[in-house]
């Protein structure tokens, strides 16, 4: 069930594509229908890509004005298919992260919100370059099918409450062809330009709200807290401006989450919180996003009585049952979350010791997530990743060691792999003599 974009004719002189790069080269703001012209004639490949290109670099110099953002996030949303969820009387809230190291809140939080009585449309789109998807870890659950049509993904939804799929290419054409040209000419950090590609497809899934974590750090794309700060504000601005229920969490990304990087291993690590267990600043973030969730839908009115049903389905195991529903559904071998010792094991587990005794000072979240994409030969996105590779027991800031004991555990199959591998492993690490102050997980909230 799905509608598209029926606009009427208006009177409106088409301006070239030069007087349009010029205009916001110069500060200027565009119209909607200039911004419509533009999303139209990126759609029919009447604007030529250098011309598409330098438009990108004037927005990113220039910047865009809220009203500007608002009105080319919903163009982009309005440029494919918009699913049409209004059959399924249940509140319709999706969650949507920047991405980081170690970050399985989505397989803790999809289920969660199911279990309380929220449909969950999660689409996932083009992950950033070290950064794994929701998808790529569930496929480490044998028969787990991550794409599925439009029709399949909203019968799902209707019976089974949620559902964790890959970004449907019919969803934001114009983003997609944005992205690509953005990637090629370094534009990706533009805060309009990364607000209108997550919105335009988040709200074309059929959400009705949105719950969004923008993590900073050296484990994000977004390394600066003040820039993911502004992105926050963006983001729930456009969506509220686009009659969106929106609300944003500033998280901190300069070291992994949770105790472990790698497919298998972070999915047995969401086995684990969704049986109440699991690492503290892991279950921080997902009682903090679940509580925006069940408010967010109305299920949950006082922040209270949010907390409350958040703990409840986390330690009850109605919402592991919700992670059965919608692994089953999607052609997964639900025996492997009821026994997750069925998960590939690596044949080699060796620790990283730590050079000098201290605490741990820092941690680049970024050098460990590219040790394991080492680890697994799957650099280039396309390559099988292999699903019992990673790292464990990750020791984090503010943690003292003694020389020689572990920082983390690595489990490898390759020998050749691992020696490139530790060399990110060793440099992602500084030992200090005084303890730090390990930085706050949630840094603010924007609503």
């Amino acid at each position: 069930m799905s509608s598209k974009r029926t606009i009427p004719a208006r009177r409106f002189i088409k301006p070239s594509f030069h007087s349009l790069i010029e205009k916001k080269r110069d500060g200027q703001e565009f119209t909607q229908e200039e911004i419509r012209y533009i999303i139209d004639s990126t759609l029919d490949g009447e604007m030529p890509k250098h011309q598409l290109s330098a438009l990108l670099m004037a927005i990113y110099f220039a910047n865009m004005s809220a009203q500007e953002t608002a009105t080319l996030t919903e163009e982009m949303m309005l440029s494919g298919e918009v699913i049409d969820l209004s059959h399924i009387a249940k509140p319709k809230i999706d969650k949507y992260t920047t991405g980081g190291v170690g970050d399985k809140a989505a397989l803790v939080l999809v289920p969660l919100a199911m279990a309380a009585g929220v449909v969950v449309p999660m689409m996932c789109g083009v992950e950033h370059d070290y950064i794994m998807s929701p998808i790529d870890k569930l496929r480490a659950v044998p028969g787990f099918e991550g794409k599925l049509s439009i029709e399949a993904f909203t019968k799902q939804l209707a019976k089974v409450g949620g559902a964790i799929v890959k970004q449907d290419e019919h969803l934001a054409p114009a983003d997609a062809q944005f992205y690509a040209l953005r990637k090629e000419t370094g534009t990706i950090p533009s805060l309009p330009l990364i607000t209108g590609s997550v919105l335009s497809k988040k709200l074309a899934e059929g959400a009705e709200g949105l719950v969004i974590d923008i993590k900073w750090g050296n484990g994000s794309f977004v390394k600066d807290l003040e820039q993911a700060k502004q992105l926050a504000r963006s983001m729930t601005r456009v969506g509220r401006a686009l009659k969106r229920r929106c609300v944003a969490l500033v998280t901190d990304m300069n070291q992994p989450l949770g105790d472990s990087v790698g497919t298998s291993l972070e999915i047995k690590e969401a086995i684990q919180l969704l049986k109440g267990e699991g690492p503290e600043d892991l279950k921080e973030l997902i009682l903090k996003l679940g509580m925006e969730v069940v408010r967010l839908a109305g299920v949950a009115g006082s922040t209270l009585s949010a907390k409350q049903t958040v703990q409840r389905h986390l330690t009850d195991g109605t919402a592991l049952e919700k992670l059965k529903d919608l692994i089953k559904a999607q052609g997964g071998d639900t025996s492997y979350i009821d026994h997750p010792e069925k998960f590939p094991v690596a044949r080699h587990v060796r620790k990283l010791p730590a050079p000098k005794r201290g605490y741990v000072h820092t941690i680049n979240a970024a050098y460990i997530m590219q040790g394991v994409t080492i680890l697994n030969g799957s650099s280039d996105k396309k390559g099988k990743i292999d699903h019992a590779v990673g790292v464990s027991e990750v020791k984090k800031v503010g943690t003292q060691v003694k020389q020689g004991e572990p920082l983390m555990m690595i489990h490898y199959n390759d020998e050749a792999k691992l020696e490139q591998a530790l060399e990110c492993f060793k440099t992602a690490y500084r030992l200090a003599p005084k303890r730090p102050n390990p930085p706050p997980l949630v840094v603010e909230r924007v609503a």
